[in-house]
C-alpha cells in the first residue's frame, strides 16, 4: 500500500523509472494511508487505513475528504455510509429508523427479496432485551404467492383469513371474547354473532345425592334412598341442554326438584318438580323470558315439568326496641312481637323489612314486616318511647316505653293492636320524684313494663321477651328497656331478650341488643335492631334471597335470618 503526489519530477532514468512504479503503486493500491495524500486534488478517492482490519474508502471534494463505506476484511462486506442510494428505477431512504421503498419511475414492480429462507425479525425494545419474533418464507415454494392486507376490521374480535390467491379479509364471524366450557362448541345466530354452546351429550355417573347440573351432560338419577334437587346452571346460554333420568323408577315415591337457580324454568321463577316414574327428559334453555323448557321426554305422563305444591313457611318479625329516654327517663319498649305460618306457592316472592332501633329521648323503634302475593301482610309496630324526665308520658308501640318520673302514664303496648298480642305496656310512675326518683321500665313481649311508686325503690324492670326455637335453638327478644333511677336507688334491669339496663344518677342505660328488638335502658340508650326469621323446609328451599340473609339449617329446614331489607322467593 502506497501513496503518491501524481507528480512526476525531471530526473535521470532511473529515478523516473521509479517515480512512475510509486505513482502506480500508489493507484494499486487506492492511495492507501492514515492520512490524505499529499498533492490531493478535488474528485480524488484514496482509502484510510488507520483502522488496518476495516478501512473506510473517502472521497476528496477540494477541502475535506467525505467517507464514503467501510470495507470490512473480516466479514468481506462493504458498508455504505451515505443516507441516500439511488438505483434507477428505486429510491432508497434512511431517514431515522424510517426505511422507504418507493418506486419513483413507474416500475412494473418494487421489491425487497430476501433469499435463502432468511428472515424478517422485529426485536423488543432494547430495554427489555435482544429478542424477536422473526418471518420467513418455507424451505420449499412451489409457485409465487403475494399476501394482500385488508384495510381494516369492521368488529371487534374479528379473525383474518386468506383467499388462495393470498388476498387477505376479516371474517364476517365475531368470536366470542373468552373461551367456553368443556365440551362447548361454536354456533352463530344467524347473523355472524358466534357464541360457545354444548355440542353432544356427556353421561355422567349415577347420582344419588343433590348437585349442580352442567349444559351438555345427561344424568341418571337415583332417588331410591331420598329425594333430591337438581340445581340448573347459574348462567345458562341459548341452546344449552341437560337430560335427567329416573335411573331406579322411583321419581313418584322421592321427587327431583329442579333448582331454578335465579333463572326461569318454563316462564316461572320457582322450583319445579319431576314426579313420574321412569320419567326422562331433555331440558332446553331458551331465553330469559322462558327459561328452561321441557324439549322432549320419555314416559313424562301429560305434563313433564310439575310445579311445586305449596308449602308452608313459618316468620317470626321482630321490631326495633323503642329508644330510652333522657334526663331520668324510662326504659324503652321491646320492638312488637309477631309470629305467622303461612302456605305459599313457588315462586312467590316475599318481602322482607327490618325495622331499626329507635334513638334515645328521640324516637320509637322502626316497624319489621313480611309481605307478598296471596300472603297476609305481618307487620310489628316499633317500640315505643321511653319518657323524658320529670313529668312525661311516655309513647306507645308494639311494646309501650317506660314512664318518666314523677306521676306519668307508661306507654301502651300492642299498639296497633294483632291478635295474639305483640307486646306489653311499660311501667307508670306514681310520686317517683327527685332526690329520689325513679322511672317505669318498658314493656316486652311476653310482659309489662314495672312500674315505680314513690318511696326508695329501685327503677322499673323492662318486661321480660319471648323465647323461640325457630333457629333451631331456644332464643328470647324483645326485652323492654330498664327505668333509669336517682343515685340514691338502683335502676331497673333491661328485660330478658336484649332489654338495655337503666342507667343510675348521671349514668348512661345500656342500648338495647341488635337484632333482638331490645328496648334502650332509661338515661339515654337506644333501642336495638329487629330481625326477621324464615323457617323453609329445605326440601324447598329455592335458594333465591336478597338483602345477604343469613342463612343455616336445622333438622329439615333452612333458616334464614334478616337483619336488613331482602326478600326470599319461594
Amino acid at each position: 500500500m502506497a501513496q503518491h503526489d501524481m507528480n512526476i519530477a525531471n530526473a535521470t532514468f532511473p529515478a523516473v523509472r521509479t517515480d512512475i512504479n510509486n505513482a502506480l503503486s500508489a493507484i494499486q493500491t487506492s492511495h492507501s494511508g492514515t492520512s490524505l495524500p499529499s498533492g490531493a486534488v478535488a474528485g480524488q478517492i484514496w482509502l484510510d487505513t488507520t483502522n488496518a482490519t476495516s478501512p473506510t474508502l473517502k472521497f476528496y471534494d477540494g477541502a475535506d475528504s467525505i467517507s464514503l463505506a467501510t470495507i470490512n476484511y473480516t466479514a468481506n462486506t462493504v458498508d455504505w455510509l451515505d443516507s441516500t442510494i439511488s438505483i434507477t428505477g428505486l429510491s432508497t431512504t434512511a431517514t431515522g429508523t424510517v426505511i422507504t421503498i418507493s418506486d419513483t419511475e413507474n416500475k412494473t414492480s418494487v421489491n425487497l427479496i430476501i433469499d435463502n429462507q432468511k428472515e424478517i425479525r422485529f426485536r423488543e425494545t432494547t430495554a427489555n432485551g435482544t429478542n424477536y419474533i422473526g418471518l420467513k418464507a418455507p424451505a420449499s415454494v412451489t409457485t409465487d404467492l403475494t399476501f394482500t392486507l385488508p384495510v381494516a376490521p369492521t368488529a371487534s374480535n374479528q379473525a383474518l383469513i386468506s383467499s388462495t390467491a393470498g388476498v387477505m379479509s376479516f371474517t364476517p364471524y365475531t368470536f366470542p371474547s373468552s373461551d367456553g366450557t368443556n365440551g362447548q362448541a361454536l354456533v352463530t345466530n344467524g347473523s355472524g354473532v358466534l357464541s360457545f354452546a354444548s355440542a353432544g351429550t356427556s353421561w355422567q355417573s349415577v347420582q344419588t345425592t343433590g348437585f349442580t347440573a352442567v349444559a351438555g351432560r345427561a344424568y341418571p338419577c337415583n332417588t331410591t334412598s331420598a329425594a333430591f334437587t337438581v340445581t340448573l346452571p347459574a348462567s345458562p346460554s341459548v341452546g344449552d341442554t341437560i337430560i335427567l333420568v329416573d335411573y331406579a323408577g322411583t321419581f313418584a315415591t322421592n321427587k327431583i326438584t329442579l333448582g331454578a337457580n335465579s333463572n326461569k324454568i318454563e316462564g316461572g321463577t320457582g322450583n319445579k318438580l319431576l314426579t313420574t316414574n321412569r320419567e326422562a327428559i331433555t331440558l332446553t334453555y331458551v331465553d330469559a323470558t322462558q327459561g328452561w323448557v321441557s324439549s322432549s321426554g320419555a314416559n313424562e305422563g301429560t305434563v313433564s315439568i310439575d310445579p311445586l305444591p305449596p308449602y308452608s313457611i313459618d316468620f317470626l318479625v321482630v321490631a326495633g326496641g323503642g329508644g330510652g329516654g333522657n334526663s331520668n327517663g324510662g326504659g324503652g319498649g321491646a320492638g312488637g312481637y309477631r309470629t305467622s305460618t303461612q302456605t305459599v306457592n313457588s315462586g312467590t316472592a316475599i318481602t322482607v323489612t327490618v325495622g331499626d332501633g329507635g334513638v334515645a329521648g328521640t324516637s320509637s323503634g322502626s316497624n319489621s314486616s313480611i309481605s307478598g302475593s296471596g300472603l297476609t301482610t305481618i307487620t310489628s309496630a316499633g317500640g315505643g318511647l321511653g319518657g323524658n324526665g320529670n313529668n312525661n308520658n311516655a309513647v306507645s308501640g308494639g311494646s309501650g316505653g317506660g314512664a318518666g318520673n314523677g306521676t306519668n302514664s307508661g306507654g301502651s303496648g300492642n299498639t296497633p293492636s294483632t291478635s295474639p298480642s305483640q307486646g306489653n305496656g311499660g311501667g307508670s310512675t306514681s310520686s317517683a320524684n327527685s332526690p329520689n326518683y325513679a322511672c317505669g321500665g318498658g314493656g316486652g313481649a311476653s310482659a309489662s313494663g314495672g312500674s315505680v311508686s314513690g318511696g326508695a325503690g329501685a327503677g322499673g324492670a323492662g318486661g321480660v321477651g319471648t323465647a323461640s326455637s325457630i333457629t333451631g335453638s331456644s332464643v328470647t327478644r324483645a326485652g323492654g328497656g330498664g327505668g333509669a333511677a336517682d343515685s340514691g336507688r338502683p335502676a331497673g334491669s333491661g328485660g330478658s331478650g336484649g332489654g338495655g339496663n337503666g342507667g343510675a344518677g348521671n349514668g348512661t342505660g345500656v342500648a338495647g341488643t341488635a337484632n333482638t328488638g331490645g328496648g334502650g335502658g332509661g338515661n339515654s340508650a337506644n333501642g336495638g335492631k329487629g330481625i326477621v326469621i324464615l323457617s323453609v323446609p329445605t326440601a324447598n328451599y329455592s335458594g333465591t334471597s336478597t338483602g345477604s340473609p343469613t342463612i343455616t339449617t336445622t333438622g329439615i329446614y333452612t333458616i334464614l335470618s334478616f337483619t336488613g331489607t331482602g326478600s326470599y322467593t319461594a
